[in-house]
């Protein structure tokens, strides 16, 4: 085996870190495939940890460091996976490693095998992309029709009621009646939707469905139900501020397990939720001053 050369003190400091990624990665991977139930996903999650450890070790060739992972990523991801499925904790742990690929290439004339170690790499993605079929990613559409329907028709109706009524008791109890028969309403429709179109898996559509709506519903009702009474403007400003998070959370979630654009799907959403409680709460307005009702 030929003789390595020396490299210079930057490139081993950049490959140092990338053998600690490298070694971290290699454990997320095992631990994450210990989760997997599914026999192939496992398999192939397993092959990519041997890939990254044996990376780690072509590295460790030329620091002639023993490294250590960081421990706080070997706990952080595979407690990601476990609550919003790996698809998502692994994308996001790959994103966080930047395009190794092109970090590879600065180096590239100094480390021979760094050429060959880019390619595994790109091809980790693409192995992962193909991994797709996680039970939770399968429901994806009818988890954005239970999470913009409520969104979109609860926010409405909180903002309209919060000027025509001007009480958080009586707008909690509103709300949540509406909120509760439209969960029905929207898991029943989605059931007989899916049944229709021949999906044998049509009840856990409409359960995807229903429990995504009914959570949102109680993340908006909750400020009206925790204010005093008549801080209902406030209740209305933290209910808005809700729905925009609530936005930015899943959006952020479906760009990463799904590979789609962030900022356009986060923008239709949030100025389709917040206009349409916009106008509700004009029409609240209108409402009360028309037929003069004091409640």
């Amino acid at each position: 085996m030929a003789e390595r050369k020396e490299i210079s003190t930057a490139t081993r400091a950049l490959l140092l870190k990338m053998q600690i990624n490298e070694l971290t990665e290699s454990i997320v991977y095992t631990k994450v495939a210990k989760q997997v139930a599914d026999e192939h996903n496992s398999k192939v999650l397993l092959k990519i940890a041997a890939e990254e450890q044996r990376h780690a070790g072509i590295w460790k060739g030329y620091t002639k460091v023993e490294a250590k992972p960081k421990w706080f990523k070997t706990i952080w991801f595979p407690l990601l996976a476990r609550v919003f499925g790996f698809t998502f904790a692994l994308k996001l742990m790959e994103r966080g490693e930047g395009n190794a690929s092109e970090i590879y290439a600065t180096f590239a004339s100094e480390v021979p095998e760094a050429e060959k170690i880019a390619k595994d790499e790109d091809r980790h993605e693409q192995e992962l992309l193909a991994m797709l079929d996680e039970e939770r990613l399968q429901y994806v559409g009818s988890m954005v029709l239970g999470l913009s329907d409520a969104l979109v028709e609860l926010s409405g109706t909180l903002a309209g009621l919060t000027f025509a009524m001007q009480n958080t008791r009586l707008i909690a109890l509103s709300g949540l009646i509406t909120g509760i028969s439209a969960t029905l309403s929207m898991a029943s429709s989605e059931y007989l939707s899916s049944r229709s179109e021949g999906n044998t898996n049509a009840f856990k559509s409409g359960l995807y469905t229903g429990v995504v709506y009914l959570a949102t519903v109680a993340f908006l009702v909750l400020p009206y139900l925790l204010l005093p009474d008549t801080a209902f403007m406030l209740a209305l400003g933290i209910m808005l501020g809700t729905v925009v998070l609530i936005i930015l959370g899943f959006t952020y979630y479906i760009s990463v397990a799904k590979d789609v654009p962030f900022l356009k799907r986060f923008g239709e959403m949030a100025t389709i939720s917040l206009s349409v409680a916009a106008l509700s709460f004009v029409i609240g307005i209108i409402v009360k001053k028309t037929l003069g009702i004091e409640i």
